[in-house]
């Protein structure tokens, strides 16, 4: 992996891991698989927040805090996760409170034939932003998962520079061969 972005890797696999986390919460909560949570907004624990969190926090373990590209990731991810639990959570509640005036406008038109008034087919997405604890629960898992991977990779790198210094400073008689 010495290659690849491991910043990226790590951000993006804590996305991936948060949205089938969503599939395990959902049995939890409903008492049923539904495979399809895997591919929604909203939902616990918040995949935005995890793959913000994750790389703020593996770009803070490998550069220091005080490093102009944590300041980046810190920043980013306070908006995205502000973002997720305050305007989409909005959105998704004034989307509700709409699908229910339609709910009403339908049912007042069955009773007044003269109020004319065309149901959509599909209702407005509810379920588009975190409540407080989802995106809780998805920063810690993506802080968890950010040092976790800064440590591997540290540690990876400790053993390169290992593998390249003799031993102790000194010369064995394999590095005479």
């Amino acid at each position: 992996m010495r290659k690849m972005n491991r910043g990226m890797i790590t951000s993006l696999g804590a996305i991936g891991i948060a949205q089938g986390l969503k599939i395990v919460t959902h049995k939890v909560v409903a008492g049923k698989w539904d495979w399809q949570q895997a591919f929604t907004t909203g939902g616990m624990p918040s995949s935005h927040s995890a793959g913000v969190s994750a790389l703020a926090a593996y770009v803070a373990s490998n550069k220091g805090a005080r490093h102009t590209e944590t300041a980046l990731a810190v920043v980013f991810g306070a908006i995205v996760m502000y973002d997720a639990q305050g305007i989409r959570r909005h959105t998704g509640e004034i989307a509700q409170l709409v699908n229910d005036l339609e709910d009403s406008f339908t049912k007042i038109s069955g009773e007044f034939p003269s109020f004319e008034f065309v149901e959509r087919d599909k209702e407005l997405k509810e379920l588009l932003g975190h409540q407080p604890i989802e995106v809780f629960a998805g920063a810690a898992f993506g802080t968890l998962l950010g040092i976790v991977a800064a440590k591997i990779e540290n540690r990876e790198r400790d053993l390169e520079q290992q593998k390249r210094l003799p031993y102790n400073g000194r010369m064995t008689r394999e590095d005479y061969r």
